[in-house]
Formats: structure tokens, sequence, C-alpha cells
């Protein structure tokens, strides 16, 4: 079992690192970042659903409170897939990508203020490298292609990421249902989105190419959204969360080689020290997490 569980956490982070190819392909054709956040959360809406209402009705029914706290899911949601798009536009798939894999340091942070976790020196030493390493990667060290306004979309997209993994942290501890967890944020995730989009532009754009646009449409939110989460929920069954974390460190690293072999990024020796610093780092985070674990 515990084989299939690292096959589903691994096939989790390659499948959320698939999101650059699904950017490259639609903003050209005229979409928004904003607007490819509300498809998401449509198509993730329905599957969520259509699960609940045959699997697990129950998941409808929630209190005023799970509803306020699922909110603030749905936003955090939200923040992380827009600004974690438009970072990816206004830079590349890898600067996006490993900016946003910077949520460490602020769920690391926000742990210590929030929820009574304390530092520790192998915290401190991978919290150090993760901000090097961003320098690195987005161009303020040695690099020519520093885009100010990418790097600011990259870091809120982090935050938002980080954010969303307090939240889930919370909710495990109230015993909050996972299903309605997706449910509801995908609700809101989808509601924001449609708010500030322009969604009326998003059927004229895809009426261009109806077929072939709607399947890249549908698949945005499939694969980048419902099937990643499942497996990785599927993998945490099986698998401690600190093991299951620095598995889908996978994510930058499938996200950076698609960028390479697809698009044709070329990562200077700056960008490849940073990845490599920002990915020792999670790990040395998730190393530390699970020696906390076991004193507790």
């Amino acid at each position: 079992m515990k084989k299939r569980a690292f096959f589903y956490i691994i096939a989790a982070g390659v499948l959320w690192g698939t999101s650059g190819i699904f950017v490259n392909y639609l903003v050209p054709k005229g979409y928004h970042s904003l607007q490819l956040t509300a498809v998401r959360g449509v198509v993730s809406l329905l599957f969520f659903a259509i699960y609940s209402a045959f699997r697990d009705r129950r998941a409808f029914k929630v209190s005023p409170k799970e509803l306020l706290f699922f909110l603030g899911v749905g936003l955090s949601q939200f923040g992380t897939a827009a600004f974690y798009f438009m970072s990816m536009t206004a830079t590349s798939i890898s600067t996006a990508v490993v900016l946003m894999y910077t949520a460490p340091i602020y769920v690391t942070v926000f742990s210590a203020l929030f929820l009574g976790e304390k530092f520790s020196k192998p915290k401190i030493l991978a919290l150090c490298m993760m901000i090097v390493g961003c320098a690195f990667v987005s161009g303020l060290v040695g690099g020519l292609r520093f885009d100010l306004l990418g790097i600011i979309f990259g870091i809120i997209s982090g935050i938002s990421y980080a954010s969303y993994n307090i939240l889930t942290k919370i909710s495990m501890m109230h015993s909050y249902s996972p299903v309605s967890q997706n449910l509801y944020g995908a609700l809101f995730m989808m509601l924001v989105s449609l708010a500030v989009c322009n969604p009326g532009e998003i059927l004229p754009l895809t009426a261009k190419e109806p077929l072939t646009l709607t399947l890249a449409l549908v698949a945005l939110g499939v694969v980048t959204f419902v099937l990643p989460y499942l497996f990785f929920a599927l993998g945490m069954k099986e698998l401690p969360a600190a093991t299951a974390s620095a598995l889908s460190t996978v994510e930058p690293l499938s996200a950076c080689a698609f960028g390479i072999i697809i698009f044709g990024e070329k990562p200077d020796i700056f960008s490849l020290v940073g990845i490599a610093l920002i990915l020792v780092a999670v790990f040395l985070l998730g190393h530390s997490e699970k020696a906390n674990s076991k004193t507790i």
C-alpha cells in the first residue's frame, strides 16, 4: 500500500506541475489568468458537487462557522491559482512555480505566530536558504530578467498557498469534512474569480475553437486541481504529512522540466542554484516536521 501511496503523491506533484502547459496554451488564445482561475473553480465545483451528491451528501450540510472558514479556504485557493498564473505569464514557468513553492517559509512563520509551533535551527537554516534561493531564481541576484510585478505575483501566490496549508491544518484539528472543504472552497474560489474576471468574455473566446478550447478548459480544472487533490488525499492516508510534503517537491521539478522541454525555457546558472537551494530547504523543513512529530 505504501508503494501505491508514493505513486499517488508523485502523480499529484506532476499533475500540479502541468499548470504552465495550460497557461501557455490558453493565455495566447485571449484568456486572462483570472478567467482561467474561474474556469478551474467551475470545473472543480461541478466535480465535487457530483461526488458529494452520490457518495457523501452530508458534505453539503455545514454550520455558519464552517461556511465562514471555507470562505477563507476558497480565498486562499483563489490567491494561489490566480497570482501563480499571473506570475507565470509575467516571468516564466520556472520562476513562478519556485516562487509559489516558497510557501513553507510563510507556513513556518504563520505556524509559529498562530499555532504555537517553535522555530528550530533546521527551520531557520531552511528559511535562510529559501530567501537566498528566491533572490537567485527571481533574477534579483545575477539575473537580467527581473520583473518586479511578476515577482510580487509569485510571492502573493506563495503566501496564499501557505494560508491554504495553515487553514487545512486547522480544519484537521477541528475535524471538518475534507469533502466539504473542497466543495465549498471550490464554490468560493469560483465566485470570487467570476466577480473579478469579466466572465462574459469566456464564451465568445471559447466559441472560436469550441471543441479544442472546451476540452482544454475542462482539462485545466481536472488535471491541475481535481485529480492532484484526489491523489494527494489518497497518498496522505498511508504516508506521514512530512513525507508527503517532501515528495510533492516533484511539482516544481516537473514544472521546470515542462518549461525547458516543451517551451524551450533556458534557466541560467543563478536560477539553477536558486532552484536547488529552495528544494533542499523544503526537504529540510519536511525532515524537521517529521522529527517534531516523533517528539510529540
